[in-house]
């Protein structure tokens, strides 16, 4: 083989290396699964984040494999992800062995991104007979879902500008959402990176302090983002940066 490589010409070897390096460069950076529900109100919205979020992957060289086929979460296929994105999916959607599956991932010190109706806490949706995921209320800060006003526009104001998935964002975001509303703030359970403004919409049940979007820190990358009913938040570029920003975010070491 040395032999070889003294007979090739110089700008043939400095080809060779240059290539290497570029398919060295190119290698995904980390892969993500993400997996969204089948609940039909947030099937519009699913349909268009398939390839929001595709584009998101390409253009920050990442690997996302995507899929509304809950039996892809367990112990030997989350093996080979570093984030977990919970897209509209909620957590009474999965069986015992496949939230048991999530909560190791998550314990592990991988990634989680939950959006919007990935934060159904509580037992208002599940049976009488069906145990309760407490561990998953507590991932959320120790927060119940209550019912949520109607879809109408209003303002997210965003807390803390030096956080890694809020730093790029604007002072204020207006879009139009659900506003999901808690039994309470998990301020003082979770660091707050947004709220919703609620002089800037009718609330079902005013929370005062509402959090909209949050980290916990008890585990190592968790972060929940309550806004994204709407398929026309995917062309809003601060949601695509938050997005973007929140999976990076989730994925780093």
């Amino acid at each position: 083989m040395k032999k070889l490589f003294n007979h090739l010409p110089f700008a043939f070897l400095v080809l060779l290396i240059f290539a290497g390096n570029i398919a060295q460069a190119k290698a995904p950076r980390f892969k993500v699964l993400v997996v969204a529900s089948l609940a039909s109100d947030h099937q519009v919205m699913i349909g268009a984040a398939r390839g929001f979020l595709e584009k998101i992957a390409k253009d920050n060289n990442f690997d996302l494999d995507f899929t509304s086929d809950t039996s892809r979460i367990n112990n030997d296929n989350l093996k080979q992800y570093q984030v977990f994105v919970m897209l509209q999916l909620a957590p009474f959607d999965m069986s015992y062995s496949q939230q048991d599956a999530l909560q190791k991932f998550v314990e592990q010190g991988k990634g989680w991104v939950g959006i919007h109706a990935a934060g159904l806490t509580g037992t208002r949706f599940i049976g009488p007979d069906t145990k309760y995921w407490q561990w998953f209320e507590t991932l959320m800060g120790n927060v119940i879902y209550s019912p949520h006003p109607k879809f109408q526009p209003g303002t997210v104001i965003i807390e803390d500008h030096k956080h890694p998935v809020t730093k790029n964002l604007p002072a204020k975001i207006v879009i139009g959402d659900e506003w999901y509303e808690f039994n309470k703030s998990p301020r003082g359970n979770v660091h707050v990176l947004a709220t919703a403004d609620e002089s800037t919409y009718k609330q079902n049940k005013p929370m005062g302090d509402h959090p909209i979007i949050w980290t916990n820190e008890k585990f190592r990358r968790m972060i929940y983002i309550g806004i994204g009913h709407s398929p026309v938040l995917l062309t809003n570029p601060d949601y695509a940066v938050l997005v973007r920003d929140a999976i990076l975010w989730a994925a780093s070491k």
